[in-house]
């Protein structure tokens, strides 16, 4: 069993860098080898979630590198699969890896000419990151699968390098993401430092037994690092720069990628939270948060991918207040609901912006009237965003609110509210892609191709209502292990369905006009809450400052001081070459003319003369005589 985990995680993965190692040689068959692959990857993935096989093999001593499947990480990675393989069928239809987009003047966007090996071999290599991250039983496993989908976003954000405000929108997002990842690091350390990795190799399982302080630092990075990796408060900034990168990056980006792997990492680390006695409060109020203050922002966007970007940020919210509310049935249902919805919004905003070139809500008037079944897919994408029945969204958001009812009434009211703006955002979306077509005469067409997928995902976003249900429900809280949940009652059913419709309708009816939200706050709002100004002011500025003092220290004072002290040495060489050299070479000068007045002392008496040698014999025994009469 544990060859079909290796399996699944090195496929992708393999597949992934081949391509990137062969690149533009391998252009053409790109497309049918990452195709093939997702495929492939996606019937592992499903024979996983029911075998739930584990892995193990060494690593670092009493650290081995560790996979396992349980129910969680096997309803993921069913999805990260799945929405690879559509966003790829979407891909290979040549909206992702040549023009997906155009440029704000209308012309295409730079991009036919970038390799589509690259493309696919980054996506290939982004979604096996995913999987590792799910599967991952270990700190140290879970850290490289991290690490690994940061760089690859990185790489995916920034695909149009030649255009500088990609570029820095993908180091924005790197850069961010990469402060809050050094909260696992922390999470690590703690655990190290309390005897984890003796007694449990920092099994992510066992991370409940470290005793305080250490269960505090450990709970602390993982959240640090869960709310970056997810674009919630106070990082969600990151996610409008991400929207700079191919439609269908944001499209796995957002729906089952790296976004959700902080949402996923706090589902997965629930009794942790609930064992600190504070991270569950912590995160459940952020994620609520999130969902209300995320969801105006979406409210007050002109654009489309930011509005989407924004959404995805309040979405994201609700499977967060869901780990902190304990309530993982209703996170996980959230999360494969919304996987199906935000890629077909996500492919669907790229497939107009190909055609249309804009993203703009005004000047998308009636793309959905233009092309058809992209609006009619688009459609219901939007509703399942809104919480409109019988669409999956709306049951799944209130199987988790009933987990944030049980904890608290104003929890739970604000997730409402959270719920309520999900369909304003959504309807303004819509009003605007259904009004009367604008003529364009020159619109492209949209290949049949990167239609079949939005026709897939479309059919999904209906049939996931099923499973927030009884009794499907039911066997899911089974596989999760997370039997006794509170389940939702009629009411609430019908309560959030009628806010929803009523927010709809609303908006709807307001039409044109401008909300007054967005009217007022345009530049607090819809410009995400000043969080990348903020950013800049409490952390960027201070530290070029330090950086700078730092720079003038070291040109001013260390600078000085090194070429003061060369200086001193300078002349302390020559000091010691003018004095103690001569005086060095006056005593040794000395030394010498001594040793060759004794040598030649010492040759005159070798005359080599025979009777000369015994008067010299003569004379010494004589003094010594005398010496030895004398001493006596």
């Amino acid at each position: 069993m544990s060859a079909l985990l290796w399996a699944l995680v090195a496929l992708p993965l393999g597949a992934g860098v081949l391509l990137l190692v062969v690149g533009r040689r391998a252009d053409r068959a790109a497309p049918g080898v990452a195709l093939t692959v997702s495929a492939v990857a996606l019937g592992l993935a499903v024979a996983a979630a029911f075998r739930h096989p584990s892995a193990r093999a060494p690593f670092l001593d009493g650290l081995p590198m560790r996979l396992m499947v349980d129910g969680l990480s096997g309803l993921l990675a069913v999805t990260v699969t799945a929405v690879t393989l559509v966003v790829l069928l979407f891909s290979a239809a040549e909206f992702g890896a040549k023009e997906c987009g155009r440029s704000k003047s209308g012309r295409p966007e730079s991009g036919g000419d970038e390799g589509r090996a690259r493309f696919f071999g980054l996506m290939l290599l982004f979604a096996g990151s995913m999987l590792v991250t799910v599967t991952a039983a270990t700190l140290p496993v879970l850290l490289m699968g991290w690490e690994v989908m940061g760089a690859t976003s990185w790489a995916l954000i920034g695909y149009w390098w030649r255009d500088p405000e990609r570029t820095s929108a993908a180091d924005t997002a790197f850069l961010t993401t990469r402060a809050a990842d050094l909260g696992l690091y922390l999470a690590a350390g703690a655990a190290l430092a309390s005897g984890g990795g003796r007694n449990s190799s920092l099994s992510l399982d066992g991370l409940t037994r470290a005793e305080e302080p250490w269960l505090s630092f450990i709970t602390a990075g993982v959240v640090v690092a869960a709310l970056g990796k997810s674009a919630q408060l106070p990082f969600s900034f990151w996610l409008s720069k991400a929207m700079r990168g191919p439609s269908p990056v944001s499209a796995l980006l957002h729906s089952a990628a790296m976004v959700v792997a902080g949402a996923y990492l706090l589902l997965r680390t629930g009794p942790l939270l609930d064992a600190s006695g504070w991270g569950d409060d912590v995160v459940a109020w952020t994620g609520a948060a999130t969902a209300v203050l995320l969801g105006l922002v979406a409210v007050a966007q002109t654009d489309l991918k930011q509005l989407l970007a924004a959404s995805s940020c309040a979405q994201i919210g609700f499977m967060v207040l869901a780990a902190g509310a304990g309530a993982t049935t209703g996170g996980t249902l959230q999360l494969i609901a919304h996987a199906a919805a935000k890629s077909l919004l996500f492919l669907a905003a790229g497939a107009w912006l190909t055609a249309l070139g804009t993203q703009q809500l005004p000047a998308l008037l009636g793309a959905a009237r233009r092309h058809r079944t992209v609006g009619t897919a688009f459609t219901v994408a939007a509703l399942s965003l809104a919480g409109l029945p019988p669409l999956s969204l709306w049951a799944a958001k209130d199987v988790l609110l009933a987990g944030a009812l049980e904890r608290s009434p104003w929890l739970y009211a604000a997730g409402l509210a959270g719920a309520l703006l999900s369909a304003v955002y959504s309807a303004k979306a819509l009003w605007f892609v259904w009004r009367p077509a604008v003529a364009r005469p020159d619109a492209r067409r949209i290949p049949a191709g990167a239609v079949r997928p939005l026709v897939l995902l479309a059919l999904a976003c209906v049939a996931l209502v099923v499973p927030a249900f009884p009794p499907v429900r039911d066997s899911v809280s089974r596989v999760l292990a997370a039997s006794g949940q509170p389940a939702p009652h009629a009411w609430e059913f019908v309560l959030s369905a009628g806010l929803a419709l009523l927010a709809a309708a609303a908006v709807w009816g307001w039409g044109a006009r401008p909300l007054p939200l967005a009217a007022r706050a345009k530049s607090g709002f819809a410009d995400w809450l000043g969080l990348e100004r903020a950013a800049h002011v409490l952390l960027v500025t201070p530290t070029m400052g330090l950086a700078r003092a730092a720079a003038a220290f070291d040109d001013r004072v260390l600078d000085r001081a090194v070429e003061g002290s060369a200086s001193a040495t300078v002349r302390l060489a020559r000091w010691t070459d003018d004095v103690v050299e001569r005086s060095v070479d006056g005593t040794v000068g000395a030394v010498a003319a001594g040793t060759r007045a004794l040598g030649r002392w010492a040759r005159r008496p070798q005359t080599g003369q025979l009777h000369q040698y015994l008067a010299q014999a003569v004379a010494a025994f004589t003094v010594l005589a005398v010496v030895l009469v004398l001493v006596r």
